[in-house]
């Protein structure tokens, strides 16, 4: 459990990074420490982490320049063709009614910019104005007549916005606009399209959690969009397709949303595995950052984004867009930002000034670029964090033995110093540093490092070690109570004991070790989310890689001498009213009933039959009301990202079950 330490404060400093670091930043910045632990293992890196969106409307799609601009900085995923766009596009004679589509953006010049590339597309088959028979008639010439071997193919795009819930952007020509309706229509079109290609994957939209409509049960509907879509589709499909834009006013502001990552897949995981009964994969396909979009907070943005939700598993994450278009000038972090969505130049001109010529990168694209650098397919992230608010960590293990670190310094005025305390990585030398700064057009690459991160700035460390002599053991799997998990993994290799860890922050506790295959930890938490990782430790104390991560949560006791039950009875997408009933054997009249939010942006705003207080995330409320029978309490609660309702409830101390 001993962090092994690594200082750089004696090793030369990199010109170029020098010169980045303004004078009287250099002199004194603070000092931060980093903390990489490589038993807390996360996700694999797929080969399809990296993607972006391409438009129909775009005259550069499928362009050499194009193409080799995006496959440079490393993107493998590009979806086609353009957002809304596929709910209006008509494949076979490259049309979209209502809207514009540019000479020479056809299906067939798509995938020769997607091959040139070396990347692989995703594609939108038309829901809202096209039928399941055009949808398999494009599996058949994609795949059976050109042999392209599309292999992603998502439903409609933002179907939610069709105007069921109120507001209305996306095309969707059927009289019924339900969720049980699209969920309908893509089990029509799951069918059709793989009686073509059996080999296809089908993608549902979903909302975002913690995002509109997301908790909404709009008239006529018995549940929200994603529990109505799941149920119906959810056997049908292969994986949920999700889109985020964060919101935010300043830049500061929206480099903070990124935190809410970790909660926002759980519970789309949640809901995923309650509704449709069976794990899906997730595809992000849009995001992009309110604030700085072609400017430096866009590229820290768009790098600690896609660390986020890749580290996750989401197996691609797609900005929005290759070219947009500018829309409003302005300086951001001391540059002239134009409100262009698009990853590269359109070349368009507003009133004060023109953008840099056509195809140039802004800065979310070195953002993807230094992304495709610190973290290959292939590679696990592992657990990394930092004791400065202003610095975001991400790290991942490589199959040959290196650790990659990535630093985002949030800060647009100061440097920080850095030290690196690691745990369960052995001795090793710095092999490559690699930096953004801001204003920069290119990353620098350099072969030691000064341990400065300059002022708003992307900063990757490549350490260099042998690689594992064990290989890692497999998806382990669990079953809990409200105390305990049992937890089972394979078999990785004969004579050795494994260990199981919890991930605790950027730390791992050790809950045992064992020569078997399965361990039960108890003196759990009900309602409490873990993540645990098992290791293996041959008798030579060879260590192997992490396994998978595996995310737990205990629940209330099956009997206890009460009883509670949580409502979400009526629901914004921003705020809820909550019911809750309690039952109890004993019938007193004077009572406490105690829960814990699940994450720190849940908040009561009132409350009725009891008085209601809550101090950080623990709400308490407390009722002199008899519960001979059972008693009612109800709640208005705000909530600023994902909704995660608790399921473990204390009623004067006791841990009640849950009905």
């Amino acid at each position: 459990m001993t962090a092994r330490r690594l200082r750089w404060a004696a090793w030369p400093v990199a010109a170029v990074l020098a010169a980045a670091v303004p004078a009287a930043a250099a002199a004194t910045p603070p000092e931060a420490t980093v903390t990489v632990n490589a038993r807390a293992g996360l996700a694999t890196v797929p080969d399809t982490a990296l993607g972006v969106n391409h438009a129909v409307w775009d005259s550069q799609l499928g362009t050499d320049a194009v193409a080799d601009l995006l496959g440079g900085a490393g993107v493998r995923t590009m979806r086609y063709p353009g957002g809304s766009y596929g709910d209006i596009y008509h494949w076979k004679d490259n049309t979209a009614p209502g809207g514009y589509v540019a000479p020479g953006t056809d299906f067939d010049t798509f995938m020769g910019g997607v091959r040139r590339a070396g990347a692989q597309p995703i594609v939108i088959a038309n829901y809202g104005t096209g039928t399941p028979q055009e949808a398999a008639d494009w599996v058949r010439y994609a795949n059976v007549t050109k042999g392209y071997g599309v292999r992603y193919w998502e439903i409609g795009n933002e179907l939610y916005g069709n105007g069921h819930y109120g507001a209305n952007w996306e095309a969707d020509n059927h009289a019924d606009k339900s969720p049980a309706a699209y969920a309908a229509g893509v089990v029509a079109y799951a069918d059709a399209m793989k009686a073509v290609d059996p080999s296809v994957k089908i993608g549902v939209v979903l909302t975002t959690p913690g995002n509109w409509p997301d908790g909404i049960v709009a008239a006529g509907d018995t549940g929200t969009w994603n529990r109505t879509v799941l149920s119906i589709a959810g056997p049908h499909v292969d994986f949920a397709v999700l889109h985020w834009y964060p919101s935010g006013s300043t830049a500061a502001e929206a480099l903070t949303k990124t935190e809410q990552v970790d909660d926002m897949i759980y519970l789309a995981r949640e809901q995923i595995t309650q509704y449709a009964g069976r794990p899906l994969g997730i595809a992000l396909t849009e995001t992009n950052t309110p604030v700085g979009m072609n400017t430096q907070p866009g590229a820290l943005f768009a790098a600690e984004a896609y660390a986020s939700l890749l580290e996750n598993g989401v197996f691609t994450v797609d900005w929005w867009d290759t070219h947009n278009g500018a829309t409003a000038l302005s300086t951001v972090a001391g540059y002239p930002d134009y409100g262009d969505f698009g990853l590269l130049s359109s070349a368009t001109c507003l009133d004060g000034g023109c953008e840099p010529a056509l195809n140039t990168p802004f800065a979310p694209y070195y953002g993807l670029k230094m992304l495709s650098t610190f973290a290959r397919p292939g590679d696990q992230f592992v657990r990394a964090g930092a004791d400065d608010p202003l610095l975001d960590v991400h790290a991942v293990r490589r199959p040959g033995g290196d650790l990659a670190v990535l630093m985002v310094n949030k800060d647009p005025s100061q440097a920080r110093a850095v030290t690196l305390d690691y745990a369960g990585y052995p001795s090793s030398s710095v092999s490559d540093v690699f930096t953004f700064t801001n204003g920069a057009t290119s990353i620098s690459h350099a072969s030691s490092w000064d341990r400065t991160l300059p002022p708003y700035s992307l900063t990757t460390v490549v350490l260099h070690s042998a690689p594992a002599a064990l290989a890692a053991p497999g998806q382990p799997t669990a079953t809990t109570t409200d105390t305990t998990a049992t937890i089972s993994w394979p078999a990785s290799a004969p004579g050795v004991k494994y260990e199981v860890y919890r991930q605790a922050g950027v730390v791992s506790e050790q809950w045992g070790e064992t020569t078997g295959t399965s361990l039960t930890a108890g003196n759990l938490l009900p309602g409490t989310r873990y993540t645990v990782n098992v290791l293996a430790r041959d008798a030579a104390g060879n260590v192997s890689w992490a396994s998978p991560p595996l995310t737990l949560t205990t629940g209330a006791p099956a009997a206890s001498s009460c009883t509670v039950r949580l409502t979400d009875v009526n629901d914004w997408a921003s705020g809820f009213v909550g019911g809750i009933h309690v039952v109890s054997t004993d019938p007193t009249t004077d009572w406490t009933l105690t829960f814990t939010w699940p994450t720190a942006r849940q908040r009561i705003t009132s409350g009725w039959n009891g008085t209601w207080t809550q101090e950080g995330a623990a709400v308490k409320v407390t009722s002199s009301g008899s519960l001979a029978g059972g008693a009612d309490v109800g709640f208005v609660a705000d909530y600023g990202g994902p909704n995660i309702l608790p399921t473990a409830f204390r009623l004067n101390g006791t841990v009640c079950s849950v009905g």
